[in-house]
């Protein structure tokens, strides 16, 4: 009864957050913000005297609604790439060091969470990841996209951590999803390289800016980083958070 009850409290909660954010006036609704406040016309357009109408205008120049996305995962994709390899460098250290032991266990925490935390923490574990996967989606046409998306997947891996001392996440599985993502980014950029002319190329249509799917390569470079950051930064929480066993 005392689970079922701070359930509902946490999931009331979260809902109460929803609405209270949907009816704030400082966000504009979906698909009519003005374009013009967010990215030079100048920049994004083959034709520098064209309007830019969110949700009308074809084939932009790099495709994105976000000038930052525009320079980080267009113009200087491959510049990102080298800033993704210094993160699973600083990963690798930290596994070198904390996670070289076959044998490992959860380490005791000097507190014992209760049963609201531990429900509480499941309970808004999805919220958290949902909100960190739209920002990831939503990178080419808002701020945002795939470290702070994955970053924030990270941290509801490290909320359960936290919230409940045996828990453990699957590492392997996220070993395997970070190679996997990282080699996909890379492949991408080959491919780039052997249907255009340079590495990291776009060789999608960049659609409608403003749609969900255009920008070409954008979304797909997105995702691939959200699942990278967030998978190899939930192994360092990981390695942070367990101790070898004692044989």
């Amino acid at each position: 009864m005392k689970k079922l009850l701070a359930f509902a409290l946490t999931i009331g909660l979260g809902v109460l957050i929803i609405f209270a954010l949907d009816a704030n006036t400082s966000f504009d609704d979906f698909g009519y913000a003005d374009l013009s406040e967010r990215v030079s016309s100048r920049y994004i357009t083959k034709d520098s005297t064209a309007d830019i109408i969110f949700g009308v205008t074809q084939d932009p120049e790099s495709g994105a609604a976000n000038i930052v996305t525009s320079i980080v995962v267009d113009y200087r994709s491959f510049d990102t790439l080298g800033e993704v390899t210094v993160l699973f460098i600083s990963a690798l250290g930290v596994s070198l060091l904390l996670g070289s032991a076959v044998t490992q266990k959860r380490l005791s925490l000097d507190f014992k969470p209760n049963f609201m935390l531990r429900v509480a923490s499941r309970a808004l574990f999805g919220i958290i990841i949902m909100t960190g996967v739209y920002i990831i989606l939503h990178g080419h046409l808002t701020p945002g996209g795939g470290f702070p998306g994955g970053t924030m997947i990270a941290s509801a891996m490290l909320l359960l951590y936290l919230a409940d001392d045996q828990f453990r996440a699957k590492i392997k599985s996220f070993k395997i999803l970070e190679g996997v993502a990282g080699s996909l980014y890379v492949v991408i950029g080959l491919v780039g390289l052997v249907l255009g002319t340079y590495f990291l190329q776009n060789f999608l249509p960049n659609g409608t800016v403003g749609d969900l799917l255009s920008s070409g390569i954008i979304p797909i470079v997105y995702i691939l980083i959200g699942l990278k950051v967030g998978s190899e930064i939930s192994g360092v929480i990981d390695n942070f958070l367990t101790e070898e066993v004692e044989q």
